[in-house]
């Protein structure tokens, strides 16, 4: 089973202005990140293929495809790929947020 890690400001104290996450505020801050490219379907291919419905920034990491998807509020990025920690670490410091596993 795979690691999990959500980008939050579910966390944070109520200085901030927002306690969650906004769809406009993800495509916003992902559009001006020319590694990332947003799409409301991911599909999987393997053994299966599966398409899932959703708001995914896809991250462009060498020929990999990394999905950061918005949900709820946060945002949810799988650590299978060591890769992702910094670049998940980036954005939730971007953002204003913290990462938590789950």
């Amino acid at each position: 089973m795979s690691q999990r890690y959500r980008i939050t400001r579910a966390m944070q104290e109520t200085g901030h202005a927002e306690k969650t996450i906004s769809l406009e505020e993800c495509k916003q801050y992902f559009a001006s990140k020319p590694e990332f490219a947003y799409t409301s379907v991911f599909t999987v291919t393997g053994a299966t293929t599966m398409s899932i419905e959703g708001d995914f920034f896809m991250w462009s990491y060498g020929e990999t495809k990394i999905p950061f998807r918005h949900y709820e509020g946060d945002i949810y990025v799988s650590g299978t790929n060591e890769a992702v920690i910094p670049k998940m670490i980036e954005v939730a410091s971007e953002l204003v947020a913290d990462v938590v596993e789950g």
